[in-house]
Parts: structure tokens; sequence; C-alpha cells
């Protein structure tokens, strides 16, 4: 009926499962590192005075006739 190579133990299955998600769990924790990673540079950047300046330099272009307001 079935062949025999066809044929897989829970074992077998179960090993595989862990495996795969042994691999997807270290992707997880590295992706959660690079998040933290990457907030605190974020962190570090807001706080630095070049971000400041350009901040405030910035002016608000939505009054245009592109929106209605003339």
């Amino acid at each position: 009926m079935i062949p025999k190579a066809f044929l897989v133990s829970t074992t077998h299955l179960t090993m595989i499962l862990i495996a795969v998600a042994s691999i997807f769990m270290v992707f997880i924790i590295i992706a959660i590192v690079k998040m933290y990673r990457l907030k605190a540079e974020n962190k570090k950047l807001m706080e630095t005075n070049a971000f400041k300046d350009i901040d405030e330099s910035y002016k608000d272009f939505t009054g245009g006739h592109l929106y209605g307001d003339h």
C-alpha cells in the first residue's frame, strides 16, 4: 500500500518541529535585540542638539492652496 519510505514516526515529526521552532526562536530573539538597539539609538539621536535645530526650523506648509485654504 504505502511505501515504507513515506512513513514517518511521531518521534521524527517531533524532532523536526523542535528544530524548526528553535530556528524561528533564534530569529525572534535576534529581532528583539535589534529592536532594542535601534530604540536606544533613536533615543540617543533625539536627545542631540542637531535634531532640535532641524525640528525648530520646520514650518507647516499644509495651509497652501492645495488643501483649500485660500
